[in-house]
């Protein structure tokens, strides 16, 4: 079974006052077909392991590992980590102006395989997937994001996720701009994509709303660059109710 294991793990950014810490020590371990949800306030370091685990340069490891079924992860580069089995889902998608969602598509399947994908095939399975995810097909010749809406930029994040097939996606704020019915769409996006590979996923959210569709074996509360609290479902209906002032008072006592 794949596992991603992230250990001790201490990142920090540079910023015109110099380096800044901002995870603290980080434990976790994902399971294939788990899911983790990343629960915290602003700031509290979600993100930043988000990015640090898909390799973005803007962050530094000080110290501590991630491994992937013992591979070093932190020593593979971006489209390494991607070939390996790791998908992100930005929080903001970037706009890829003159490169067709097709094409963007068909580019990355045939990196990540090593070969092209049998034309006839990929289609149909391009065509199958925008329509479960409801996006018309006229988007697969527009440029990448590029006049998206928030909630069509979502959409095709999990195209992307259930055609690349990965084995862990870090899904990082998913749910932020989203109606409820896009809600309901992406959801159900992840949670196909979950069933037909066993994925695995660490899914990083302010609210609760998205854990009534996506269900987390797994939460973990993060606050100042550590994970406060960890628990099962139970903790996310708990911070539902008492949000994180506890724990935040408790960070500025410290």
């Amino acid at each position: 079974m794949a596992v991603l294991e992230i250990r001790d793990l201490h990142v920090s950014v540079q910023t015109e006052q110099g380096s800044k810490p901002i995870l603290r020590g980080v434990d976790l371990t994902i399971k294939k077909g788990e899911t983790h949800a990343i629960m915290g306030p602003n700031g509290s370091g979600k993100s930043t392991l988000a990015y640090t685990i898909a390799g973005h340069p803007k962050y530094t490891v000080d110290s501590g590992s991630i491994t992937l079924d013992g591979q070093d992860v932190l020593a593979m580069t971006v489209d390494e980590r991607a070939r390996a089995g790791l998908f992100l889902a930005m929080q903001y998608p970037v706009e890829i102006p003159g490169v067709t969602v097709t094409n963007f598509l068909r580019t990355a399947k045939t990196a990540i395989d090593g070969e092209a994908p049998p034309i006839r095939h990929w289609i149909k399975d391009v065509k199958s997937s925008m329509k479960n995810l409801r996006m018309d097909s006229t988007f697969a010749e527009r440029n990448v994001n590029e006049g998206f809406s928030g909630g069509e930029k979502k959409r095709h994040e999990v195209l992307q996720m259930e055609l690349l097939k990965p084995t862990f996606a870090v899904l990082d704020e998913t749910d932020s701009g989203l109606d409820v019915d896009a809600l309901k769409i992406v959801s159900e996006g992840v949670n196909r994509a979950k069933e037909n590979t066993n994925l695995g996923v660490l899914l990083i959210t302010h609210y609760t709303r998205i854990l009534r569709y996506i269900k987390p074996d797994f939460v973990h509360v993060f606050v100042d660059g550590r994970i406060a609290e960890q628990g099962g479902p139970e903790l996310a209906d708990r911070l539902e109710d008492e949000g994180y002032d506890r724990f935040l008072v408790g960070e500025a006592t410290a």
